[in-house]
C-alpha cells in the first residue's frame, strides 16, 4: 500500500515574512496536502502572531499549483455550518478543487471560550459535532437548505454553484470515540487521528502502535455497521503527538522506519509539521526536505 506524505504549516508568521514561501516550498517538495490549524490561537503560540486558517489557505491557493489544501482541524468551537459552507465553497473555487476539510469536535483550549461561552463538556462537543457534520454535508451538496436542530439552524441557505469537487469537497473526520468514528464512517472520505494522548508523556512507541491498531479496528467496526468498506476511507495520522515525538524527523532512515510501521496498520497518509525553531516542532530543515523528497519513493 502506498503512503502519502503531507505537511501542516502553522499560521504563525506574516504572509510576507515566511508564510508564503513555506507554502510555495511545500508545493515544490511534492507534499500531497498542505494543512493548517484552524484555531483562533493555540497553546504556546497564544501570545504571538497567529492568523486565520481559511484566509491563509486562500493565499496558499494563489501561490501553489498542485498542492492540496486543508484544515487540521475545523471544529464547532467557533464555527457555524452556514457561514463555513460559503467560505469553503469559495476556497474550493479559488483553488480549483484542491480543498479537504479536516473536522473534529474541538477541545477545551482557547477556542472553547473566545466567544465568551463556557467550555463545553466532551458530551456537548460530541453532540454538536453530530449535528454540525450532517448539516455541513447538506450545505455543500444542495443549492438551498433549511434546517432546525438543537444547536444549528439554516433558513433557505443558498450555496450556488456548490463545490468544484463533486458532490462536495472531502471531509477528513478526526475521531477516536464511537460516535465520532461513526460520523467518519458515514460522512468522511478520510479519518484523522493523533494517536492516544494518554501515552504522549510516559508511553512507548510500541504502546502507541497498539493503541492506533485498536483505533483502526474500531473504525473498521463502525464502517462494517454501516455497510461500508473501511478501505474506501483514507486514514491520516497527524504526527508529533505520539511518544515518538520529533524523533522520526531526525533522519531519513528514522522517518522511513516510523512511516513503515504505521503503514502496516493501514494508514494511507502521514502529516509532518513544518519546522518551527525553538518550539515543539523544531527540526533540521535540510533533513525535513530530504524526507519530503526521498521518503515517498522508499515507501511507495
Amino acid at each position: 500500500m502506498s503512503l502519502r506524505l503531507s505537511t501542516v504549516i502553522l499560521p504563525h508568521r506574516r504572509w510576507n515574512e515566511g508564510s508564503r514561501e513555506a507554502w510555495q516550498r511545500a508545493d515544490q517538495l511534492g507534499f500531497h496536502t498542505g494543512y493548517t490549524y484552524d484555531h483562533l490561537s493555540w497553546r504556546t503560540f497564544r501570545d504571538g502572531p497567529w492568523f486565520g486558517a481559511l484566509p491563509t489557505l486562500t493565499g496558499a491557493a494563489g501561490v501553489t499549483d498542485r498542492l492540496r489544501l486543508g484544515t487540521l482541524v475545523t471544529s464547532p468551537n467557533f464555527r457555524h455550518p452556514v457561514n463555513l459552507a460559503k467560505e469553503l465553497i469559495t476556497l474550493d473555487d479559488i483553488s480549483g478543487g484542491r480543498v479537504t476539510l479536516g473536522i473534529g469536535a474541538g477541545g477545551t483550549g482557547f477556542d472553547a471560550t473566545a466567544l465568551g461561552q463556557d467550555p463545553w463538556t466532551p458530551r456537548e462537543r460530541a453532540d454538536r459535532l453530530a449535528e454540525f457534520v450532517p448539516l455541513l454535508d447538506r450545505l455543500l451538496r444542495e443549492d438551498s437548505v433549511s434546517y432546525e436542530g438543537d444547536f444549528y439552524s439554516a433558513h433557505e441557505a443558498r450555496n450556488i454553484p456548490g463545490c468544484v469537487q463533486r458532490p462536495r469537497l472531502p471531509f477528513a473526520v478526526a475521531a477516536t470515540g464511537p460516535r465520532g468514528l461513526r460520523l467518519a464512517a458515514r460522512h468522511g472520505q478520510a479519518w484523522v487521528t493523533t494517536g492516544d494522548p494518554k501515552l504522549y508523556e510516559n508511553g512507548t512507541p510500541e504502546q502507541s502502535l497498539q493503541a492506533l491498531r485498536g483505533q483502526v479496528e474500531k473504525l473498521t467496526d463502525a464502517c462494517v455497521s454501516l455497510g461500508r468498506d473501511v478501505n474506501s476511507l483514507d486514514k491520516i495520522l497527524l504526527t508529533g503527538f505520539t511518544p515518538d515525538r520529533g524523533r522520526p524527523l531526525e533522519s531519513l532512515d528514522a522517518f522511513v522506519d516510523f512511516a513503515g510501521r504505521h503503514r502496516e496498520l493501514g494508514f494511507t497518509e502521514l502529516v509532518i509539521h513544518w519546522p518551527i525553531p525553538d518550539s515543539d516542532f523544531a527540526a533540521d530543515e535540510k533533513v525535513f526536505e530530504q524526507i519530503a523528497m526521498e521518503a515517498p519513493a522508499q515507501l511507495g
